[in-house]
């Protein structure tokens, strides 16, 4: 039997449950796809694909691959993407997905998988080891005819890495019957706003959890159509969206979401738009809505556990939780309970439940707490103060490794703030948090230095700081 979580008594029966749940689910054969195999799946230089034919492409790459444990899956495109994922989990192999493309990040997760090779549709130079190139994926291919496969629940169908925001990446397994369960959350919470039937447009990788969530696995068991493209500039996401059909959802982050806001491009009618991972100013919540006349939605989740979670930060800061995920606040984090986990697990982050159980307001990451001279403080708290003085572009607070000679580890801050100096963010800084918690260096950047999907590696941001 799996350890209960801490706390309280009742707990341990739910373990118990919880085991024999999984061990049933594991038990099933799951399908690749959902139905119907007619319905359009993706849209590729303004040419609809629809799901036969994407069976066919899968099939002529899985007919390619060697025989191997895992893949790094590199492919840019997003159709290309999604074809080698489902031919690299038909071949019965995992799907590697480094904490960023860099050959270092790439190479370091080869190493720690012997026999894998890589995989996508551009002639890289360098290469990484055993690296496979995609044949061309021919509109005009003959669809498959007949049923679609079915994946064994208990198979690993992808390997996440945690983003190194908090110290080293770290890899977290992922069955196909828990992407299966953390998709069905996620449709849900989209369906209320979109409908049944909507399109994805997404500006982060899919190589990244969040990617795979929403501009993978949406199109894959959802009735959901996904823009090929990964567009980057606010014109680019203008005409990405324009490209695909309503209901439209753009799926993207709170840096690109601030770039569109204040490019000024206007973009078509929006049925959502999805955000995580970094924080959501308040301010830019509403600027958002006013700006494209559609609901902001934020999901809250992690490599860990994918998405369980789900809200409106223009209308209320509370979370709600997806059905059948279960907190349990503890001293050092939180236990969870969730559909697509295969056994109990505990977050750093610390919460307060509200409304019986089924939202939950966050109190910040244990890890980011801060006690100076007897006071207490969070880091997450700090940030989101030093991103609403006005003229702060972007910008992030964190705690230094090392102790000063009293034995405190102080505080500093990197900001982007092209109109204002040290002095002056300092000054509006002293006017919102406690004088021991202002930063002791604070250092003005051209840019921070964010991923490809807005996260901050703090082996980065200690660089920047010297």
């Amino acid at each position: 039997m799996r350890r209960p979580f801490h706390g309280s008594h009742g707990n341990q029966g739910l373990a118990i449950v919880y085991d024999t749940y999984r061990h049933d689910e594991a038990a099933r054969a799951l399908p690749l796809l959902a139905a119907p195999v007619g319905r359009t799946l993706a849209w590729r230089d303004g040419v609809p694909i629809d799901a036969a034919r994407f069976l066919a492409h899968v099939d002529q790459v899985a007919a390619l691959l060697p025989d191997a444990p895992a893949a790094v899956n590199l492919c840019e495109d997003r159709y290309a993407f999604l074809v080698a994922f489902c031919a690299i989990v038909l071949r019965g192999q995992a799907n590697l997905l480094p904490p960023s493309r860099a050959p270092l990040a790439v190479e370091d997760v080869m190493a720690a998988h012997p026999g894998a090779y890589a995989l996508g549709e551009l002639a890289l130079q360098p290469a990484p080891p055993g690296y496979r190139r995609l044949p061309p994926l021919a509109a005009d291919i003959a669809p498959v005819v007949g049923a679609v496969p079915a994946i064994p629940a208990a198979q690993v169908a992808a390997i996440g890495y945690t983003s190194g925001s908090t110290g080293m990446p770290r890899a977290h397994a992922k069955t196909w019957r828990s992407l299966h369960a953390g998709t069905a959350g996620n449709l849900a919470m989209l369906r209320r706003v979109a409908g049944e039937r909507f399109h994805v447009v997404a500006t982060v990788p899919p190589q990244h959890i969040y990617g795979i969530e929403m501009s993978v696995l949406l199109p894959l068991l959802g009735a959901v159509g996904v823009h090929a493209g990964r567009p980057f500039f606010p014109a680019d996401v203008a005409a990405a969206l324009a490209e695909v059909p309503a209901p439209r959802v753009l799926v993207t982050t709170p840096v690109h979401l601030r770039a569109l806001v204040e490019s000024g491009v206007a973009l078509p009618p929006l049925a959502a738009l999805l955000s995580a991972t970094a924080v959501m100013p308040t301010e830019l919540a509403h600027a958002a809505e006013r700006r494209f006349g559609a609901p902001l939605l934020e999901v809250f989740g992690s490599t860990e556990t994918c998405a369980f979670a789900g809200r409106r930060l223009a209308r209320d800061e509370l979370w709600t939780l997806y059905p059948g995920v279960r907190l349990h606040p503890q001293p050092d984090g939180t236990g969870i309970e969730a559909p697509q986990l295969d056994e109990p697990a505990t977050l750093a982050d610390l919460v307060t439940l509200h409304d019986e159980g089924r939202r939950f307001r966050l109190c910040g990451r244990h890890a980011d707490l801060l006690e100076i001279a007897g006071k207490r403080a969070s880091l997450g708290d700090l940030t989101r103060r030093l991103l609403a003085i006005p003229g702060v572009e972007d910008g992030v607070v964190l705690q230094l490794d090392e102790a000063d000679a009293i034995g405190v580890r102080r505080i500093a801050a990197l900001a982007v703030a092209p109109s204002l100096d040290e002095h002056a963010i300092l000054d509006a800084l002293r006017c919102a948090v406690d004088p021991v918690f202002l930063p002791r260096r604070l250092r003005l950047v051209d840019a921070l230095p964010r991923n490809e999907t807005g996260k901050l590696p703090r082996a980065d941001l200690l660089e920047l700081l010297g």
